[in-house]
């Protein structure tokens, strides 16, 4: 595979199958537009082309696990050493992700994509090192590693569709990563970093601004070139990020969904999307993260997330939520009853419509 054969994979969405979709959602039992958002995503579902059907959708959330050489910083208060706990954690079953994802039936695969020590037993791996390089100081990865790794991550969901998989989800683990989210989204939207820069995992307020400062260095250092969303990655990302930004691409390329979680993914999400534009019409925002500049980058997105929880768990735990609202669209277009059947007539549906709107 290559980049390109990639991005030449990801189509359009089947803007036929969505008319379809929208004249048999008008014809249940139900006010038209009663159900809102819910009718758009099973429109949006209805059109992928790598859904054949609604119902008995398969999901599944890749963790993307790794380090940060920014760490070094004072950017984090957690210890390094809880990106590989909470990894061994993912894999028992024990963390948020893991046990919203169970109430909806997903199932979760955490990937070492770069942890700061040594395998994980039974834990998938497409690492290429020990942590990524210290972004303060030079890039994160050679511009070669990220683009490799990119194409990696997207065989691996390829591979997890061909195996059953219908939606995917992201998620990620590594202590200091949204000093990395940070940046590119501020170098991919032309932001200022301070109008992106958050508290992270409970950062100290009064350290706020050093973890700034500690961006807008990375920046100046690595000049990213904002026009070129896999030199971005490198330069001032991290693996989880560029494995997260695989997936949706890999998805994409397959004609189906990938749930995005919060702040990190819409990192991910903005170079997944610069890289193929097309690959914005596959993404279904969860939830509005509680980090500062997550507004910011969904704007630039031009997505509107479902959930409004001020989360900031991270790991997939939005898209595992999320993932409920999909079952209830494919639920409702499934199984709901019609107009036709039950003695009302569409016209009638639509001067319902109308005088509700208008009293």
């Amino acid at each position: 595979m290559t980049l390109q054969s990639l991005i030449d994979a990801i189509q359009p969405l089947d803007r036929g199958k969505m008319a379809k979709a929208a004249q048999h959602i008008d014809s249940l039992v139900k006010p038209l537009g009663s159900l809102g958002r819910l009718e758009a995503l099973a429109i949006q579902l209805a059109g992928m082309p790598g859904i054949l059907g609604l119902q008995n959708l398969q999901k599944e959330i890749i963790v993307m696990c790794a380090d940060h050489g920014v760490y070094d910083e004072g950017v984090a208060i957690s210890p390094k050493t809880v990106t590989a706990i909470q990894a061994r954690n993912i894999l028992k079953g024990l963390t948020g992700v893991c046990v919203l994802a169970k109430n909806s039936g997903t199932q979760v695969l955490p990937v070492d994509i770069g942890i700061d020590g040594d395998p994980i037993e039974h834990m998938l791996t497409l690492k290429l090192a020990r942590g990524c390089g210290n972004i303060a100081k030079g890039a994160a990865m050679a511009y070669e590693q990220a683009e490799m790794l990119l194409l990696a991550s997207a065989q691996l969901a390829q591979q997890r569709i061909a195996a059953g998989i219908t939606v995917l989800g992201v998620g990620e683990l590594g202590v200091a990563n949204t000093t990395a989210a940070a940046a590119v989204i501020s170098v991919l939207t032309g932001s200022d970093p301070h109008d992106v820069v958050g508290l992270g995992a409970n950062l100290p307020p009064e350290r706020l601004v050093h973890k700034l400062s500690i961006v807008r260095q990375a920046i100046a250092i690595n000049q990213p070139d904002s026009n070129n969303a896999i030199d971005v990655l490198a330069k001032v990302g991290g693996f989880e990020l560029v494995g997260m930004a695989g997936v949706i691409l890999g998805a994409a390329a397959c004609g189906v969904p990938v749930v995005l979680d919060g702040f990190l993914s819409y990192a991910s999400a903005l170079a997944a999307c610069q890289i193929s534009p097309i690959a914005r019409d596959y993404c279904i925002p969860s939830h509005m993260s509680a980090e500062k500049g997550a507004a910011l980058a969904l704007q630039f997105l031009h997505l509107q997330p479902y959930l409004h929880l001020a989360l900031r768990l991270g790991e997939g735990s939005g898209a595992a939520i999320a993932m409920s609202l999909i079952d209830a669209a494919c639920s409702m277009y499934c199984h709901m009853g019609k107009l036709a059947s039950s003695g009302i007539s569409l016209p009638e549906v639509k001067k319902l419509h109308i005088n509700t709107f208008s009293s």
